[in-house]
């Protein structure tokens, strides 16, 4: 597959056609509206339309801000598996209900505040009653602060000062006031001083020795007793309002679909009046500008002549490229890479598509590094039931897909290791028959006993890679005029890699031979290009820097690059020993115990749990690793990124979708 090609539109329509446009294109989904250029902006005869995009905006959030409280009240009981649900274009471009829809949105919304208002006055009211509880003894009212002569001090001590250190603290003031102890707890004891009204001020500054704090019911009548009584009324009819209103949110809940749908429909008009924003307009014309993928011209042609409109198609110009948006054509292997590519970086328009020469390679590592019959038919499971139930599209349907293949590879890998569930099946038959000579499954070759056969393994497949990835930089450069490049940036790398090789199978094959003098005649002959290839650009004593450069350079970074493929090996061996680990201690006590119910359940639950846990690690580590080899070993080589996605007017909808 390659990058779709793109041509720029450039779109001339009468002002009163301009909506029936926009409303037509979103049902075709293939044009991405863009600004107009400056010079275009600059003329006066030319203004925008007053945007309604906010607005819609506003509203949209609202509808989806009631559906989120509606799940939070009363929970939408669906199947597990079960797909969005799907309408035609029509249905998403009618705007009738949506008053009805805002009415409804607001009214949820009003009573999930009234509800979080009366959560905060309940919690002032508790707080009330708290403090109330050590003057429930007292019978006088709290709002009583004294007589003409007299004041009365309420306040608080810790429990350590006792009655006698505070009537001595007292008494040294005034003889004029009488203590009163009200309660204690384990903190403190709170006091009621009564005395004359000129000692006041002394009597405070007397008592903060003793730590004695002040206390004040502002606003509050009657007695401790009266005033927590009526908190405590209040409470039961705060309760009562919250209920109501919980009643009433979840009674809407039924028009749950309703408010979905009006959300949905909200945001193919946002789309469309973000895109009308995009335009210049004449009392008579609107102008627009945008991409549109080449394939799709003819489509685009028979939608326009229906409207009264001048409108042109141009293959953009290279030095336009870093704008052109990028969109990948894919089938349904290379899709499934995109999750890949959408997670580093879309390529740059005018360069090439990785999905097509990743794909084979991700997905082998991916095998090999699980490598386990089990875990790989438990993926296809997954994927298959997904892809069934969910009927998933964009990065849904890409990693169902790639959870597909992945699990079809592990699997393939598994029958060549021998692995189902590790070494469960050896277990198993040797556990109930001891005598047995069975060696396991059949497999080619094993990770823990040919490890240095697949760590070769291993660096071979990263040899193959990275000069995939090399073989695609030189095209690249050959197409673009640039063959010297090719023949001194790669050209050099591969005759000394041919002589490499001829060396190694001289000296272990076939020793003696002529051979040795061609391999060593390679290995010079690329030594000097590459040394060429690095000083042709530059002058002076920069030709010897830049020799002794690309000899380090390319020493230790392909050393580098191809030791990291050992990584393949590292979790292959990882995740079987794991898992064979796992099974030891499963079967240990129908070892030590006999076979019977409850050894074997243990065996169950300890085989489930362990390999659950094995499984997740590897399922997300074998996708991380794999993932570093290709953006950091492979892409290296030849990818330009930097693309622009491309965002065409189109469906979208975060609860329905529309029927393809």
């Amino acid at each position: 597959m390659a990058i779709l090609k793109m041509k720029r539109l450039r779109l001339m329509v009468a002002r009163s056609q301009k909506d029936e446009l926009l409303r037509a294109l979103i049902r075709l989904g293939c044009v991405q509206f863009s600004e107009l250029e400056e010079d275009v902006q600059h003329l006066e005869l030319l203004h925008r339309d007053e945007s309604e995009t906010l607005a819609l905006k506003s509203e949209h959030s609202a509808l989806i801000h009631a559906v989120e409280l509606l799940d939070r009240y009363v929970s939408e009981k669906k199947p597990l598996l079960a797909s969005p649900e799907e309408v035609d274009g029509d249905t998403l471009l009618d705007s009738s209900g949506k008053a009805d829809a805002l009415s409804l949105a607001e009214t949820i919304r009003d009573a999930d505040e009234r509800i979080r208002r009366i959560g905060a006055e309940e919690s002032r009211e508790r707080a009330v009653i708290e403090s109330l509880q050590p003057w429930l003894p007292l019978d006088m009212p709290l709002d009583i602060d004294g007589t003409e002569r007299s004041r009365v001090l309420l306040g608080s001590v810790p429990v350590k000062v006792t009655a006698d250190k505070l009537d001595d603290a007292i008494a040294q003031v005034t003889e004029e006031a009488e203590l009163f102890e009200v309660s204690a707890d384990k903190k403190a004891r709170y006091v009621l001083i009564i005395c004359a009204k000129e000692a006041v001020a002394d009597l405070q500054e007397a008592l903060r020795v003793l730590d004695f704090t002040a206390q004040s019911f502002p606003g509050m009548s009657g007695s401790a007793k009266q005033c927590a009584a009526r908190s405590t009324q209040t409470l039961s009819s705060l309760a009562r309002e919250k209920e109501a209103k919980r009643a009433e949110i979840e009674a809407l809940a039924s028009r749950r679909d309703e408010l979905k749908l009006a959300a949905d429909r909200l945001e193919a008009q946002l789309a469309m009046s973000q895109a009308g924003d995009l335009a210049l307009r004449t009392d008579e014309v609107c102008l627009m500008q945008g991409w549109v993928p080449a394939e799709k011209e003819a489509a685009l042609e028979s939608l326009l002549s229906g409207f009264d409109c001048a409108w042109e198609c141009e293959d953009p110009p290279e030095a336009d490229y870093p704008e052109v948006p990028v969109s990948l054509k894919n089938n349904k292997l290379t899709n499934a890479l995109n999750m890949v590519t959408d997670m580093y970086s879309l390529p740059a328009y005018g360069t090439v598509d990785p999905n097509p020469l990743m794909a084979p390679f991700f997905i082998l590592f991916y095998g090999l590094m699980m490598a386990d019959i089990g875990y790989g038919i438990l993926m296809i499971a997954a994927a298959l039931v997904a892809l069934k139930k969910l009927k998933p599209r964009g990065g849904s349907l890409a990693f169902c897909q790639l959870l597909l293949y992945g699990g079809i590879a592990t699997a393939a890998m598994g029958v060549l290791t021998g692995g189902f569930f590790s070494d469960i099946p050896y277990q198993l038959v040797h556990l109930f028959n001891p005598d047995s000579t069975w060696p396991g499954l059949w497999h080619l070759f094993s990770p823990e006993s040919d490890s240095e056969l697949v760590l070769y393994g291993s660096m071979v497949l990263g040899l193959l890679h990275l000069n995939t990835g090399m073989v695609v930089s030189a095209v690249q450069k050959v197409k673009n005029g640039d063959k010297a490049g090719a023949l001194w940036e790669e050209g050099p790398l591969w005759v000394i890699l041919v002589g490499a090789l001829l060396l190694a199978t001289d000296l272990l094959l076939v020793p003696g031979t002529v051979l040795h003098y061609i391999a060593l005649a390679l290995l010079v002959i690329g030594v000097v290009m590459l040394l060429f290839g690095a000083g042709r650009n530059a002058k002076g004593f920069g030709k010897v820097t830049a020799a002794f450069g690309a000899i380090y350079n390319t020493a230790t970074g392909w050393f580098g690059d191809v030791l990291s493929y050992s990584r393949i090996m590292a979790l292959m061996l990882a995740g079987g020993v794991v898992g064979k680990v796992f099974n030891t201690v499963a079967i240990m006590p129908a070892q030590a115990s006999g076979v019977n119910v409850f050894t074997m359940l243990a065996f169950v639950i300890i085989f489930v749990l362990g390999h659950a846990m094995n499984f997740a690690l590897n399922l997300l580590g074998c996708y991380v690793h794999d993932l570093r080899l290709q953006c950091l070993e492979f892409f290296g080589k030849f990818y330009s990124d930097g693309g622009k996605p491309f965002r065409p007017l189109k469906f979208g909808g975060k609860y329905v979708r529309v029927k393809e």
